[in-house]
């Protein structure tokens, strides 16, 4: 097969063109002088190729080139990981703007239920002065996040939601839980693919909200950021979980690029 017609290929298997460029990019490894000279790909890469297109009608792309470019970093993952996506970049960029107008010495850093810990660990590397510590409740998901985060000074603890965290204090709580409804419909290629923990929960999907909300206030310190992404229909909700539970609070919420309610930011007032 010459290279030109991996494209024609692709089509023929009603594959995007730019998502053939990614496949081609990320997880054939071709080289650019065959690119360039439209020489022949081995047999090996085509059979690659075919394997990979034939994934691609069930499975995510980024399960299957393992991993996912978040906020300009190449994370692995893998089917034990939800895939990080752009709303998370986004609550990502607005807690670092907050976080740079809020404090002015090193602050501790929380990110709960992490999976692969491209939250705390996107924070860590943009802001290297300040400590961060990532938890889940699984050990496959928390393997993949001490991968991430090789080369990094973080603390990674396994438990569920606040039950690892002892004797401590954070100035800023960071997650992305679970938020779906157990009765709510999801696209199939996430139904099969993504890890259910890291998707549903208890509650129409507001469970985890408010067991952080509900005993948040024992380990944050007078001046604190709550971050959350959330569903799109969850705001007033979550607000209002998080009144009750929290006095004297200020509250900003942030709309996606679709115009979706989609973070909410708690600060001490």
């Amino acid at each position: 097969m010459k290279y030109k017609e991996i494209e024609i290929y692709c089509k023929e298997h009603n594959v995007d063109k730019k998502l053939c460029s990614y496949l081609i990019n990320n997880s054939l490894n071709v080289p650019n002088i065959i690119k360039i000279n439209n020489s022949t790909i081995s047999k090996e890469t085509e059979k690659k190729l075919k394997r990979a297109i034939e994934r691609l009608k069930k499975e995510p792309i980024q399960y299957i080139i393992g991993n996912v470019n978040f906020y300009g970093y190449i994370y692995k993952v893998t089917k034990n990981t939800l895939i990080p996506r752009f709303e998370t970049e986004q609550l990502v960029d607005e807690t670092i703007k907050h976080i740079k107008t809020t404090f002015k010495k090193p602050i501790n850093v929380l990110d709960i239920g992490c999976g692969t810990g491209c939250i705390g660990i996107t924070l860590k590397k943009e802001l290297p002065h300040i400590n961060v510590t990532l938890t889940d409740i699984s050990k496959k998901a928390l393997k993949i996040a001490r991968e991430n985060s090789k080369g990094l000074d973080i603390e990674i603890l396994h438990g569920d939601m606040l039950k690892p965290i002892k004797n401590r204090k954070y100035d800023v709580i960071i997650s992305n839980p679970p938020y779906i409804s157990h009765d709510e419909e999801i696209m199939e290629i996430v139904k099969s693919n993504e890890p259910k923990k890291a998707l549903y929960a208890k509650n129409n999907g507001l469970y985890y909200y408010e067991e952080i909300l509900k005993n948040v206030s024992n380990i944050i310190n007078k001046e604190f950021i709550i971050a959350f992404e959330i569903g799109s229909t969850q705001k007033d909700k979550i607000i209002d979980i998080a009144k009750k539970n929290l006095k004297n609070i200020k509250i900003i919420t942030k709309k996606d690029l679709s115009e979706r309610d989609r973070m909410i930011f708690i600060f001490n007032d």
